[in-house]
């Protein structure tokens, strides 16, 4: 076996394959698939995967592998054969698969160098030499900074100067100094005594290992000697103490101490969803449950027993969270009970975090993952279970490639390993309903809170009477009572906004021009920090114009509500009131949203205020009140799924109040009060929504139904554009049967995003075994123009945003 098959790190058509390369002789027996390698690819050198093994190809001259970037494999043939199912079910390159599934610190870095050939240096330009000093080599982005690009390219193009590829790892294992003597403690005694009465800190040091004989941290010896580094070195020298670096893991939660919990008894809902999981776990058994339970219901409880029931039986388990802003209480809730047995992975982590974490998986010293989206590509070799909560939640499908679905990664894995998959929410995406319905995933329902609380009673509030009644205030009369009332009780509440920033956007009162931002079709929104406007989609950032730019008119106002202005709102209304704001542009800072959640949850602040990441997870026992601010927000964007997403957000965030002693309330302030989404979401009433939605869905042949793939074209010139995404609707028109039906093309809702006009075309089909070769042929055909950028044809066989 000298030979291996690679997969290398060039994401274009043509590379989209295996090469042959051969393995060194002493390389021999080393390199295995799964490992990743640095192979020459024309004139540079690139990072590679290695995907197999064999001992003779079809070709006869092969270039050798120059050196293996990992000493084990870092994807398991599980993994590797996951690559190929994405590659097919995401229509993206095998690289970006694989990428995917390591965490960000592994993605390879390239450099480029150039090196003086041979003995070349004295036929160099004066200047080349100057330039390059005593050194025979120079990094790229040297030459560039230093101005000296054409005098280096000329002496590349006459051949005494090469350049050479470098791929550098972004991953550093993080080191500490440890110290530890070399003595035994009669010699270090005689030592003490041999030394001067001044040398008084070497004495205490010494004594301090008489005392301690164990290895210890450099600083956290300086810190209990109060010696000096020039002390330990005096020491080193003298050969009494070592020094040695030692790698450790980088840990996210070291300040933290997490109490162990014990399980608590089950009710007899939860006892009865908690059966037939374990019975498939016991068997070995692939199944899809989908654990369908009010909020407050006690769902995390029959993870954290169906998890112990794994590990019991010697096997892994991810548990799935959407995004960041569930970790902070789940992780707390996994450590209290499997302690060290847990790795987090997170975006709220930096890169080497992510990367030690990932590391303790791969090297099996932990069982349990917990983790947002990408976390369904832990390591694992024995997955006894996946659990994926807030199933629904769109932030488990990727937006960029390759655009998969934590969902059908979680079911392609769990068939696999033969184990289960548990799907949880209050609120399940209807696809996921359906099945149920359907017989295709197993149905188990959690009908009751814990120890039969009520659910909170819900009040909707018709914004339009308020305004008609004189009310200009962003809260109603009744929600502004209610404020007040829990002020004075000393209970929590929670208010939600539906968006980021101060408001929506700007608008001249005198000639009514709205302020765009130059690149995108989008209005620009305001943010009060630092009185600036910024465009949400290509991060374009101006000044307020305190006169309009077109008519000079100083009526130039902010329109809509912003969690800032909001905040400001209530400082004026209730100064007594103590707010924690939480946004994007409060939780942006590493750990803040942990922060701000750890001082509500001690009772630091009366008010928690913010947009929808605070709608979930969240569960604290003073919390009475639940304020939604602006149910509309999402009703009114060109997205089939709107309605339920604005019934899913406001049940939710409902089920925020009320969860422990305290009876809580909700109130929806709306300017759409008979809307069935909302007025269904104030009884919490996921059936009778999932009746209405299905009817609207079927009659215009929407998932589940039918299936839907999207095909978004986008280029610089509006009328290249168009006729791109017209070619490609007709060649899809002429291929496609009858019964598929075909929308488009259309210029997409964001018509343009960073100078670049967008299109689309929608596909709605029930069987068509032929769309996915012809979508790759779509993006073969078009591949020339793609890879230069100059064209972009983003494909999405699922889309969940349809903007």
């Amino acid at each position: 076996m000298n030979i291996a098959a690679v997969i290398v790190d060039v994401p274009a058509k043509q590379t989209d394959r295996e090469f042959d390369y051969k393995i060194p002789d002493k390389w021999l027996g080393l390199i295995q698939p799964g490992m990743r390698v640095i192979v020459p690819f024309g004139p540079r050198m690139v990072q590679g995967f290695v995907t197999s093994l064999k001992d003779k190809s079809e070709f006869d001259k092969l270039r050798q592998i120059k050196e293996p970037m990992d000493l084990e494999p870092v994807l398991n043939s599980e993994l590797l054969q996951l690559g190929n199912w994405l590659t097919l079910k995401a229509m993206c390159f095998k690289i970006s698969a694989l990428q995917a599934m390591l965490p960000s610190a592994m993605k390879a870095k390239y450099e480029k160098v150039l090196k003086v050939t041979g003995d070349n240096r004295n036929l160099l330009d004066p200047e080349v030499q100057r330039f390059l000093a005593n050194h025979d080599s120079i990094s790229w982005k040297d030459v560039i900074n230093g101005g000296e690009t054409v005098r280096f390219q000329k002496e590349v193009q006459k051949g005494n100067i090469e350049v050479i590829y470098q791929v550098k790892n972004r991953m550093n294992k993080k080191k500490v100094k440890m110290v530890e003597t070399v003595l035994s403690v009669q010699e270090m005694k005689d030592v003490m005594g041999s030394l001067s009465a001044n040398a008084k800190k070497q004495q205490e040091v010494i004594q301090y290992f008489v005392e301690h004989q164990e290895k210890i941290q450099l600083k956290d010896l300086l810190e209990a000697t109060g010696a000096s580094n020039g002390t330990i070195k005096t020491l080193v020298d003298k050969k009494v103490l070592r020094e040695s670096d030692e790698e450790i893991y980088r840990n996210p939660y070291e300040n933290r101490t997490f109490e162990r919990s014990n399980p608590f008894t089950l009710t007899d809902e939860q006892a009865a969803a908690l059966s037939p999981i374990v019975a498939s776990v016991e068997k070995d058994e692939h199944d899809v449950f989908l654990l369908y339970g009010v909020t407050g219901s006690g769902k995390t409880e029959v993870y954290l027993q169906a998890i112990d029931a794994v590990l019991k039986k010697g096997g892994e388990a991810i548990m799935l969270v959407p995004e960041i802003s569930l970790t902070p209480q789940t992780v707390k809730r996994f450590k209290e009970r499997f302690g060290e047995q847990v790795a987090v992975m997170h975006s709220g982590l930096s890169v080497g975090e992510k990367y030690d974490e990932w590391r303790k998986i791969h090297r099996k010293e932990v069982k349990v993952v917990v983790g947002a989206r990408s976390a369904v590509f832990a390591p694992f070799e024995n997955l006894g279970l996946i659990i994926m909560d807030e199933e629904h939640e769109s932030s488990y499908k990727q937006e960029e490639n390759p655009r998969y679905h934590a969902r059908d990664v979680a079911i392609e894995r769990a068939k696999n390993h033969k184990c289960p998959v548990i799907l949880g929410s209050a609120t399940p995406a209807l696809e996921s309903f359906a099945r149920a319905q359907k017989g295709v995933y197993q149905l188990l329902p959690l009908t009751r809170r814990m120890n039969n609380h009520p659910m909170p009673s819900v009040e909707i509030v018709d914004m339009r009477e308020e305004l008609r009644g004189g009310n200009r205030s962003m809260f109603s009369e009744l929600l502004f009572e209610k404020l007040k009332d829990r002020i004075e009780r000393g209970e929590q509440t929670v208010l939600m906004l539906n968006k980021r920033g101060h408001s929506s956007f700007v608008m001249c009162r005198s000639c009514g021009v709205v302020l765009n931002c130059p690149n995108c079709d989008i209005s620009l929104t305001y943010h009060r920090m630092n009185d600036s406007l910024k465009c949400h989609y290509c991060a374009h950032e101006e000044k307020m114009p305190s006169i309009c730019p077109e008519c000079s008119s100083d009526h130039i106002r902010f329109f809509g509500t912003g969690t800032q202005k909001v905040e400001e709102e209530i400082t004026k209304l209730l100064p007594e009131a103590r707010v924690i704001r939480m946004d994007v542009d409060t939780t942006s800072k590493k750990g803040s949203h942990e922060r701000l959640l750890q001082a509500f949850g001690e009772g630091k602040a009366d008010i928690l205020l913010g947009t929808q990441m605070i709608a979930k997870g969240l569960d604290f026992p003073n919390i009475t009140l639940v304020g939604v601010l602006s149910a509309d927000t999402m009703l009114h964007l060109p997205d089939f799924r709107s309605s339920e997403k604005t019934f899913q957000l406001l049940t939710q965030v409902s089920g925020r109040a009320g969860r422990h002693e305290l009876e809580g309330e909700v109130v929806i302030q709306t300017y759409t009060p008979e809307h069935y989404s909302v007025e269904l979401s104030s009884y919490q009433d996921y059936d009778s929504f999932y009746q209405r939605e299905m009817l609207i869905r079927r009659q215009n042949h929407y998932p589940p139904y039918f299936y839907m793939a999207m095909v978004t074209v986008s280029h610089e010139d509006l009328m290249k554009t168009v006729a791109t995404t017209e070619k490609i609707t007709q060649f899809l028109g002429a291929r496609l049967s009858k019964g598929a039906i075909i929308l488009g093309p259309v210029a997409s809702p964001i018509s343009r995003i960073n100078n670049r006009y967008r299109y689309q075309c929608l596909i709605k089909y029930k069987r068509e075994p032929e769309l996915q070769s012809l979508m790759r042929s779509i993006l073969e055909h078009y591949q020339q123009e793609t890879a230069q950028q100059k064209l972009q044809i983003n494909i999405d066989l699922n889309p969940q945003i349809m903007m």
